[in-house]
């Protein structure tokens, strides 16, 4: 059985897209945990009513962490709340090259729903995660791993403050091997770009991955990565 773990604050707004897009996928054999840091508008209604289970969340990485504890499938799936729009057959097509390639972690393109800049920098991202998959594992804010590799790496780790993904993959194609999948376009909200701006944004990611490179994992809040500040819900941030 394949569990789908999602990290939520506040995510009234994107949350029952994903879970809709889930809802219309091929695969049946599957379980949704919503991961909730605390929601104080309809995230949580909105997950009962498609069925979710619900497990106690926090940062990304410790929402990760709690869903996957409460999770019965033997691989796991984390996505963010607000990817937006997964295409037809998705998981059936994901999984089937999952087990043909027989990896044990992977990641996979996604792109964001904002203009031609932004389809052009993650069309780069994509390329550049898949022709390094050997050899520097790149993760987008999706994960697709086998339970057992999650439980030798001891989950995400929840003193890094950005790019645990990254790191994630990294420590985990240790213990099996990676792959990144090139799918149909996996959509998610550019509603970092708007609030941050761009510039500012992408250059926080560049400076991140070096960062990773040069020093190993971001531990401080040297960057002002946060989880909240991009919901709709003005309150409980963390």
């Amino acid at each position: 059985m394949l569990s789908i773990i999602i990290p939520t604050l506040n995510e009234e707004k994107y949350l029952p897209l994903l879970l809709e897009a889930i809802k219309n996928q091929e695969v049946k054999d599957l379980e949704v945990i919503v991961a909730d840091a605390g929601s104080e508008d309809k995230t949580l209604e909105i997950a009962r009513a498609f069925g979710c289970r619900i497990a106690p969340g926090g940062l990304p990485a410790k929402g990760r962490n709690e869903g996957a504890k409460e999770a019965q499938g033997n691989i796991f799936l984390f996505l963010d709340g607000d990817n937006i729009y997964l295409p037809p057959n998705f998981l059936k097509n994901l999984l089937e090259e999952f087990e043909e390639r027989n990896l044990k972690v992977a990641s996979f393109s996604i792109y964001p729903k904002g203009n031609k800049f932004d389809k052009l920098a993650y069309g780069l991202y994509n390329s550049w995660a898949w022709l390094s998959q050997t050899f520097l594992p790149h993760a987008t804010n999706s994960v697709l791993v086998r339970k057992e590799i999650h439980e030798k790496v001891g989950g995400f780790d929840e003193e890094i403050t950005m790019a645990e993904d990254h790191f994630y993959a990294r420590q985990a194609a240790k213990f099996g091997k990676f792959g990144f999948i090139r799918t149909k376009p996996v959509l998610t909200s550019c509603r970092r770009f708007e609030k941050d701006g761009r510039l500012v944004t992408y250059s926080k990611y560049l400076i991140a991955a070096l960062h990773m490179l040069l020093f190993g994992k971001i531990k401080s809040n040297i960057y002002n990565y946060r989880f909240n500040q991009y919901s709709q819900s003005k309150k409980n941030k963390i």
